[in-house]
């Protein structure tokens, strides 16, 4: 498998987490669940192979093909995976869609779309494009530019709003009041902007921003004792921490263990993995 990750350089490194791409992928499943990261993303297919979203019955949603935008989720999300893909992705920042999709972000909360909805048909071409490129580096620097045009900095999110959504990725959730109240103006403003330039609200961005820092920790234990990571992640009690485990990946920690998730990506679970 290939797998490349491209470095930006230019302004654009402001509003995308990392653009990333990869070839000849060869799961062992063909459903994966994804945990919500605080991220959206731009995903374009180059094998012509249609891709699904599944209910938590395993049955299909909806289909999709060449481009489409995952956007903000509070759940996880089931997604079909295939033998031999192409792919190339755009992860966004927290806070730097708005610049680039222009409409208030809660726009795309919950949802899954076709990426012409959102940038119409020229994001079709860039996709048949990014294809009649037989380099990697070409592709890259064909979706950064590209976005690059698209991109308005007059439209990104107020430096204050910045500045809260950083404590909250680097601050324990049992501050998360505290945080808050340093915000200058009223607690009703700065919900407000924070759907409309990242599409939820404060609390939901600090929960999830929790969760995936525990995942992180469970995969890197030798040895779990969840007593003791429930009180390392700032869980109340551990009901709140087996609630937001059922949230977000659909089961309790003990399934998480037993399944071996902790020994593998944290935020890709295989539903149907071939033992």
């Amino acid at each position: 498998m290939e797998f490349k990750t491209h470095n930006i350089q230019s302004s654009l490194s402001k509003y995308v987490e990392s653009i990333f791409y990869h070839k000849d992928y060869l799961p062992d499943h063909s459903i994966e669940r994804v945990v919500p990261t605080g991220n959206i993303f731009i995903l374009f297919e180059l094998d012509n192979f249609q891709r699904n979203t599944f209910d938590n019955d395993l049955k299909p949603n909806d289909v999709f093909s060449k481009a489409w935008v995952s956007g903000m989720h509070q759940k996880y999300l089931n997604i079909s995976a295939h033998q031999h893909s192409e792919m190339l992705i755009v992860q966004l920042k927290p806070m730097g869609a708005y610049p680039l999709f222009k409409v208030p972000i809660s726009e795309l909360n919950e949802t899954v779309k076709p990426a012409e909805n959102y940038f119409g048909e020229s994001i079709l071409k860039l996709r048949d494009d990014i294809t009649k490129k037989s380099k990697t580096i070409d592709k890259f620097k064909l979706v950064e530019n590209w976005f690059l045009k698209l991109l308005d900095e007059n439209q990104s999110a107020p430096q204050d709003i910045i500045d809260v959504l950083t404590k909250l990725q680097n601050s324990s959730f049992s501050k998360h009041q505290e945080l808050l109240k340093e915000y200058p103006k009223t607690q009703k403003h700065l919900i407000s902007q924070f759907k409309k330039y990242g599409g939820l609200s404060p609390k939901s961005f600090h929960r999830i921003f929790r969760f995936n820092k525990l995942l992180e920790i469970i995969n890197q234990k030798e040895e779990i004792i969840w007593t003791e990571i429930v009180y390392e992640t700032g869980y109340a009690d551990q009901s709140h921490f087996i609630k937001d485990f059922q949230e977000f990946c659909g089961f309790n920690p003990s399934k998480y263990i037993k399944n071996g998730y902790n020994e593998s990506i944290p935020n890709f679970f295989p539903l149907d993995k071939r033992g």
